[in-house]
């Protein structure tokens, strides 16, 4: 097998077992997704099958925050501090962390610190 099939394939099962172990119906997750060049971190309520939050170094609302941000890891921390921001906003403070099958080091726990320092409890 290819390297990248190899490489997605244990993502994947990295994914399915810690999607296994989620029984926090009380709380909402904080789910992330990395890409190459991108990060995304999207807050959502299990019950009703809803996005209550969304945050990403895409959109265009928050491009003014990533100027002053040189790397992909303080992009990263940003997204974080903005996901934080919406959720006090909709009266969010604690959540469950899902990295979605990803390793939580780099980029991943940088969403995560910069979601710690806004205020959100995992």
């Amino acid at each position: 097998m290819k390297d990248q099939q190899l490489k997605k394939i244990r993502r994947s099962r990295r994914q399915r077992r810690s999607k296994s172990t989620f029984v926090h119906f009380d709380r909402p997750r904080l789910v992330v997704y990395r890409s190459l060049k991108h990060i995304y971190g999207q807050i959502i309520d299990d019950q009703k099958g809803e996005v209550l939050v969304s945050a990403s170094t895409v959109d265009s609302s928050t491009q003014s925050d990533f100027k002053s941000a040189k790397t992909k890891i303080d992009k990263s921390i940003e997204v974080g501090k903005i996901l934080a921001e919406k959720a006090k906003e909709k009266k969010i403070k604690r959540i469950v962390f899902d990295r979605n099958g990803f390793l939580y080091h780099g980029r991943v726990k940088a969403l995560a610190d910069g979601a710690r320092e806004g205020g959100l409890e995992f």
